[in-house]
């Protein structure tokens, strides 16, 4: 992950040399769910939240661009480990499950901005990149563990009203697992889920 990330960071910065940087506050609900390995647990999906600071990296007259936050995100689901007699016989039922992360999501975009003018009041977005997620905690549930971090892919699209708020609705595969059982240790999720995210740039 780490070899990921440096590789990154020369992207964004060989960008930085010719091109339009801003930033600002973001903020947003995630409606996440986990999709295990094998299907033996009921699972729900639940609201969380995610705020942090966000970047936004355009390349003048074409459009194209790179955005990039730090942010804290809760997100998981409420698992039912009681329908399985291997966690009910230790006094697990129907749980919450919740993640506490550091998000760093990298994303290529592209922005409308040829509207003769009309880009000032409002203009489009898509967006789709990858996700780097550090496991900060989870819920305190002794029949669940989590590795330090985890790898997804997300897609989106929004706009930008008044070139300072940014409103974006976006979904996140996760592409190696967050979490997994101890007793069953093969039995795995990742993470997924829709993300709604506002940003203000300055």
């Amino acid at each position: 992950m780490k070899k990921y990330l440096l590789t990154l960071l020369i992207i964004v910065t060989a960008l930085s040399a010719s091109a339009e940087f801003r930033w600002g506050p973001t903020a947003g609900i995630n409606i996440s769910t986990l999709k295990w390995k094998q299907d033996l647990v009921t699972t729900k999906s639940t609201v969380g939240v995610n705020a942090g600071v966000m970047g936004e990296i355009m390349i003048p007259g074409i459009g194209f661009g790179v955005d990039f936050a730090l942010k804290y995100s809760l997100h998981g689901a409420k698992v039912n480990f009681g329908e399985q007699k291997v966690w009910a016989a230790s006094g697990y039922g129907n749980e919450n499950v919740m993640l506490h992360t550091l998000q760093i999501p990298l994303n290529l975009r592209f922005k409308w901005t040829r509207m003769n003018g009309a880009e000032r009041i409002a203009a489009p977005f898509a967006y789709v990149g990858p996700v780097f997620t550090f496991n900060l905690s989870t819920s305190n549930l002794d029949c669940i563990e989590h590795p330090e971090g985890s790898f997804g892919l997300q897609c989106g699209v929004g706009g930008e009203f008044f070139e300072r708020l940014q409103v974006s609705v976006g979904y996140l595969w996760g592409l190696s697992y967050d979490i997994r059982t101890v007793k069953l240790d093969n039995f795995s999720a990742q993470n997924r889920g829709w993300q709604v995210n506002f940003a203000w740039l300055f």
